[in-house]
């Protein structure tokens, strides 16, 4: 058996999560198309046991950790999500680093760059999003990263649609040495389920929402209740401002429902179970800038 932790780092956006979900061909970090909508590092498994493709195939597991996007914090919590995707470069065997080219190269891919070659951890650019890219456009940004001899290897990947995925999975796993499985062979996260449960919910108000309101939100599971044939659920999404209250409730609770209804239903899926959900909004002002809501809420530890 080879292993190998492998850390996803990139700007906010340009689809580390997707990603890691269509490498893992399961979905363990929630993916929208607002910024930071990662925050916490999020542990993600890919196993292949001995024998799989063959008698000569060792068999591999491969840790990859999607990390927070990279980007100057205005908050505590913007500064602790940075936190988190700095310390990755310390504790894994590879890096992979996302761009696109949907933005000029910004301050923060200058940053992550400038961190980048000061470690002497293998490094492959990862140029994302190439659906959207022209080959003379897809080229040129090859070019500008490929002459700063830099990376082990370039890859573009449409990671929306699993484009050159396999073989990008395929370059990582020459990475890997021999180690232990870390991880169980059917495990694809080491996320508890109340996590998960409270990313998915967190990932359908993202969706359902608009402007600032978002990155003001944080979703906390309350109560968590399995029995034979269903799993009760409690949870709390927290606001920092009561006018926020009410966009998330909506006209007759209808958004809310909203949310609800399809956080319901993709746990359903993914649990295997019926479920009942109950959703409620409360004000917790300024809580991105509060350590001690930080902490409550799982953001950062606690001294």
């Amino acid at each position: 058996m080879k292993s190998a932790f492998i850390g996803i780092i990139g700007r906010p956006n340009v689809g580390k999560s997707t990603l890691l979900n269509a490498i893992l061909g399961e979905k363990v970090a929630i993916a929208t198309d607002k910024p930071q909508t990662t925050r916490n590092s999020i542990r993600g498994i890919f196993t292949r046991q001995e024998g799989t493709n063959g008698p000569d195939d060792e068999g591999v597991q491969l840790v990859f950790i999607d990390t927070p996007g990279i980007h100057k914090g205005r908050t505590k919590l913007g500064e602790a999500m940075t936190e988190t995707a700095v310390n990755t470069l310390k504790e894994v065997d590879l890096v992979l680093f996302l761009v696109d080219n949907l933005t000029d190269r910004t301050k923060a891919d200058n940053w992550i760059m400038a961190m980048l070659s000061e470690i002497e951890t293998p490094k492959i650019l990862v140029i994302n999003k190439i659906d959207k890219l022209s080959p003379e456009e897809y080229l040129e940004l090859y070019n500008k990263y490929d002459q700063t001899g830099m990376f082990e290897d370039i890859y573009g990947t449409s990671a929306i649609d699993g484009r050159n995925v396999g073989d990008l999975l395929k370059r990582i796993e020459e990475f890997a040495e021999e180690g232990p499985m870390y991880f169980p062979e059917d495990m694809f996260t080491d996320q508890t389920e109340r996590f998960l449960v409270s990313e998915v919910i967190r990932e359908k108000a993202l969706l359902y929402l608009q402007d600032e309101v978002p990155h003001g939100i944080a979703v906390e599971v309350e109560s968590f209740e399995e029995d034979a044939r269903i799993i009760r659920i409690g949870a709390v999404i927290y606001c920092e401002r009561k006018t926020h209250k009410g966009i998330i409730i909506g006209k007759q609770g209808r958004k809310l429902k909203g949310i609800g209804k399809a956080a319901r239903e993709e746990l359903e899926s993914f649990l295997g179970k019926k479920i009942f959900l109950e959703l409620w909004v409360k004000v917790r002002e300024n809580w991105r800038d509060s350590r001690m809501a930080l902490e409550d809420l799982g953001y950062i530890q606690k001294d």
